[in-house]
């Protein structure tokens, strides 16, 4: 086992890491920006260096600085949490021809499926279902107008490189073809430096559909059910939640067991989530984030499996201590991202918090890394936390939601908590019925 992590991350996800290191008996290392000199993983970490300015280019991504604080510590270990460096193939590489563990797949899995062109063929050779659409990238209208004709209208073009919604552009006829195409290969190319792009056949009312997986690196991997992360804003997940409202348990073994066996004959090494579009009972490949998600929570929730220390271990190279035959899946999990943003046009809240009292109580658990008095920084993501709760029923974990947010006070800085108090009361998000379209069009009125 490791002696010492250092993570290479900040906020909720870098205060999840270290408890679990520190439950592990794990020297802890946290490195912070000059503006999270006082966060709260810094105060609790047994060491802590600082990697450079506010900007998140000079500190959380400066592998250099990374490294020095590795060295300088004697790190032997790194976990890189969500975001920043936790998909960068090179980072891993390096850390690798250093003798630094990184806690994640290896540099050849994060190439691969971090190109989507690429995860769609490997998807497809390893027998998981994708969505019907060209077989690599795509760069002049008349092989667009080929691809689209073949598969039908209405098509969506996405950079290869690309997530979070940049570099998607929907054409639904041939008028909208050429247009559609250039403007995704500019967003691409000025996203990502790739003007790599891809077209597929767009789902009229799709729901997103993830599955959670576990793999040694060894040939052995186990699936942990899957999420529901429909509700979304601009293609970011807002609210996710385990199981799906929409799936039965013959369809989750099914999916499961194709995500499982893929990722064992992969030989992958670590936590990871193969995402679908779901609609009318057939699932579709999109990508494969090669990393701890944030709603990773509600899985825990439903399957008590603790999925960082499960990648610690496996990264030591110790094996998994859980077996598929022994993965049960008890009760409803939700999870709601509250973030320092205005709640009608989300536009960021930076501040102070002057007042905080996260919810509490049976099946309510708080992912979050702020506290009273905490100056919510502008230069990084505006989550502030993660409200999860857990019911023996979907409608108990509705109720407990709801008791939830009315408890969560945050003052100081406008957050998202209206929101999802707006939300909850919604007979289209209480029966479950929506779509990854739904939450765009409820904002719209």
């Amino acid at each position: 086992m490791f002696s010492k992590v250092l993570i290479a991350n900040r906020g909720e996800i870098a205060l999840r890491i270290l408890r679990a290191c520190k439950e592990m008996g794990i020297q802890t290392v946290a490195v912070h920006s000059t503006a999270d000199a006082d966060a709260m993983h810094v105060r609790l970490a047994d060491e802590s260096v600082c990697i450079g300015p506010a900007p998140a280019k000079d500190s959380y991504l400066n592998i250099p600085s990374i490294m020095a604080a590795c060295e300088i510590t004697g790190a032997d270990a790194v976990h890189p949490g969500y975001g920043f460096l936790s998909e960068n193939a090179r980072f891993s590489q390096i850390l690798a021809e250093h003798n630094i563990a990184f806690i994640g797949p290896s540099a050849h899995h994060i190439d691969i499926m971090g190109d989507k062109i690429e995860a769609k063929r490997t998807a497809k050779a390893l027998g998981i279902p994708v969505v019907p659409g060209s077989e690599g990238g795509v760069t002049e209208d008349a092989e667009a107008k080929r691809i689209a004709k073949e598969i039908g209208y209405p098509v969506i073009i996405k950079a290869a490189s690309g997530g979070g919604g940049r570099g998607m552009k929907v054409a639904k006829n041939e008028q909208e073809i050429g247009v559609a195409l250039s403007t995704a290969r500019t967003e691409a190319k000025a996203a990502f430096g790739d003007d790599a792009v891809y077209i597929e056949k767009y789902l009229g009312k799709p729901r997103h559909i993830e599955i959670q997986v576990l793999g040694d690196g060894k040939g052995r991997a186990v699936h942990l059910g899957e999420r529901d992360c429909s509700l979304q804003r601009r293609h970011q997940k807002v609210w996710e939640e385990a199981c799906a409202p929409t799936i039965t348990a013959e369809q989750r073994d099914r999916i499961g067991m194709i995500c499982a066996n893929a990722v064992a004959e992969m030989k992958y090494s670590g936590a990871g989530t193969i995402e679908f579009l779901y609609e009318d009972g057939e699932f579709y490949f999109i990508e494969m984030n090669t990393r701890l998600q944030v709603e990773h929570p509600v899985t825990e929730r439903i399957t008590n499996v603790d999925i960082v220390y499960e990648q610690i271990r496996i990264a030591a190279g110790m094996e998994m201590t859980v077996k598929q035959e022994e993965v049960q899946f008890w009760g409803h999990a939700i999870e709601v991202r509250i973030n320092a943003e205005d709640p009608e046009t989300f536009a960021p809240s930076p501040g102070t918090i002057s007042y905080y009292h996260p919810a509490g109580g049976v099946g309510v658990r708080v992912d979050s890394g702020v506290y009273q008095g905490y100056k919510i920084p502008p230069y990084y993501d505006s989550l502030i936390g993660k409200l999860i709760v857990h019911g023996r029923t979907r409608p108990e974990c509705l109720q407990r939601l709801n008791r939830a947010l009315d408890e969560f006070v945050v003052d100081g800085v406008k957050t998202t908590l209206p929101l999802f108090r707006k939300l909850i009361k919604e007979p289209d998000v209480i029966a479950g019925n929506y779509d990854i379209h739904w939450l765009e069009k409820y904002l719209a009125k």
